[in-house]
């Protein structure tokens, strides 16, 4: 290939000055960006906030959790928004949010 070609090259993929381009192929790159960005970071994310919400609201006294602190304690209470956890010799609150996990549910029967 010699460089002098390489100018004529670039004016035949460009399209002519008179033709009219289709606008949806001119945004049909950043759609499917939109489509994969969904379903790959939004989805999932609102899927996991939505059991979040499923985990706090069904969360009572007696449930063994986890905080996203990293303390293991047991329900003492419930209140709007916070839960009381005893933990050890310890007892105190924290915010609902701050509950990551129910590791052992009082209505579960264990075998």
């Amino acid at each position: 290939m010699q460089l002098n070609s390489f100018p004529s090259i670039l004016a035949q993929a460009a399209p002519a000055a008179g033709q009219p381009q289709n606008p949806v192929m001119a945004f049909l790159p950043m759609i499917l960006l939109v489509v994969v960005f969904y379903f790959i970071l939004i989805r999932p994310q609102q899927k996991r906030a939505k059991e979040l919400r499923k985990l706090l609201e069904s969360l009572k006294s007696g449930d063994e959790v986890v905080t996203a602190a990293g303390i293991v304690g047991t329900v003492i209470t419930v209140k709007d928004r916070t839960v009381t956890l005893r933990s050890g010799d310890a007892k105190f609150e924290v915010t609902k949010a701050s509950v990551s996990e129910i590791i052992a549910d009082t209505n579960v029967v264990k075998v």
